[in-house]
């Protein structure tokens, strides 16, 4: 027990007694007031808050009578459709998550000269200051990666000779810098706790100025710094699908209300990360995980009736964490197809033959048809659900095998360049401070004199 905690236990517990007794808010009181409770409509719509160019999500479409109705999901950055510019590289045999960055960032394609620059600025960025991972990571592990990063990037702060400085100019080389450090700020944090509350050997290695990021990751994290050319292009690939996500998710709208307020880029970006390590939004894909290795210990999976039991007992909440939910089916937006698992999907099925993990690829694609069916049933939902890009990375990572808890981190890797380019979007578009309402439902009160209560 916490030193100290359990002599004021009692007293705390007579508190949040006293906080949930006189909250008197229900959720029937937000369609009274005709509040949208997170930012959704009655209809799960989200509300609009804003104006961005950076990617664009479509999830229906207009029919022959003008009714809107579900269709193939799609995503778009800066107008390229997500599956046009992923096999626009594959193809190439490139890598292209800095590709993407620079057209987040710069809203156009760079051609060979601008990538080739770009990609060497991000190398030459790809550094920490001088007794930073001494100080700020070895000398202050933490069990939470998330959380370690979130402090890593604050403490960046105190390192940069401009900080407060919001021109544009200046906000893009913090930016560029941190697209660059993530990887490893995350893997360093990672070989500290291992290390510190794991009692494993503890190495770190120097990146590589000629790795991508995807390279540079996967060579940061394992002892012997090897990775094969498959494992590096889907990692990369990854990076790409989770680097940028239509503006309206939380971590996204947590930066543009941060930047808003005209703070520094550390700040912003470690409110981003905040949000970020939230279960209900980065950690989807370990419960994905955790979810498959709990079915595998609980079943026969190789028994398809005992798969679809198994499926119907996590929506009764009867397995698992008995939440009700299938992890990785179904999205806020997406209802037929999530464009980024189409994509993971086929990825996810050529590692697996690599790994030999076909078996537990057969798995996940019995669970993707069966869950769409029982959940229809169940939930007598007629929107459509489907497998979401959570579904397909966590196999992905673990084939891989990257660690659980880096799973959220490389979700950051990926998405400080979104978060970056959105932050720009604010700071040149916006110059309004971001202020929501709220309505009080509380009646008014008189004032009591402390001797008379």
């Amino acid at each position: 027990m916490k030193k100290g905690y359990s002599e004021i236990t009692p007293y705390i517990e007579e508190l949040a007694a006293l906080s949930e007794k006189n909250n008197k808010i229900v959720p029937e009181m937000y369609g009274e007031h005709k509040v949208y409770r997170g930012l959704r409509d009655v209809n799960g719509n989200g509300v609009v808050t804003g104006l961005t160019e950076i990617s664009k999500i479509t999830s229906k479409k207009k029919d022959e009578n003008g009714n809107t109705v579900p269709c193939e999901g799609s995503l778009k950055y800066r107008g390229i459709d997500i599956k046009e510019l992923t096999a626009g590289f594959l193809k190439d045999g490139r890598y292209g998550f800095e590709e993407t960055a620079y057209l987040l960032l710069f809203s156009e394609l760079p051609d060979r000269e601008k990538l080739d620059r770009f990609t060497n600025e991000l190398s030459e960025y790809r550094s920490l200051p001088t007794s930073f991972v001494r100080d700020m990571i070895l000398k202050a592990p933490g069990k939470d990666m998330m959380n370690i990063l979130s402090r890593s990037v604050l403490a960046l702060y105190a390192y940069d000779d401009d900080p407060d400085d919001i021109s544009i100019p200046n906000v893009l080389r913090q930016c560029l810098a941190l697209i660059a450090q993530f990887p490893l700020l995350a893997v360093y944090s990672y070989r500290s706790f291992r290390h510190y509350h794991q009692s494993e050997s503890l190495f770190i290695h120097l990146p590589k100025k000629e790795y991508s990021t995807a390279e540079n990751l996967l060579h940061l994290l394992r002892e012997d710094g090897k990775f094969t050319s498959l494992e590096a292009h889907i990692l990369d690939l990854a990076l790409v699908l989770h680097a940028e996500h239509g503006g309206g998710n939380n971590s996204t709208f947590t930066t543009h209300v941060v930047t808003s307020s005209g703070t520094d880029t550390y700040s912003a970006i470690s409110a981003a990360l905040g949000s970020l390590k939230g279960p209900r939004h980065g950690g989807a894909n370990i419960k994905v995980v955790k979810m498959f290795d709990d079915m595998k210990e609980s079943i026969d999976t190789r028994d398809k009736s005992q798969v679809k039991d198994y499926l119907v007992r996590l929506l009764d909440r009867e397995a698992f964490d008995k939440a009700g939910l299938i992890y990785g089916m179904g999205h806020a937006v997406y209802s037929l197809s999530d464009p980024r698992a189409d994509i993971l999907q086929e990825c996810a099925k050529s590692l697996s033959v690599e790994k030999g993990c076909e078996e537990e690829y057969e798995l996940y694609e019995t669970v993707a048809k069966m869950a769409p069916e029982i959940i229809a049933e169940k939930r007598k939902m007629y929107k459509g659900v489907s497998a979401n890009v959570d579904f397909y990375s966590g196999l992905i990572y673990r084939m891989l095998d990257l660690p659980g808890e880096l799973f959220t981190p490389i979700f950051a890797v990926a998405r400080i360049a979104g978060w970056s380019a959105h932050r720009i979007e604010e700071i040149q578009n916006a110059g309004r401070i971001i202020r929501p309402a709220y309505i009080s439902v509380k009646d008014d009160g008189e004032y009591v004199p402390l001797e008379e209560r």
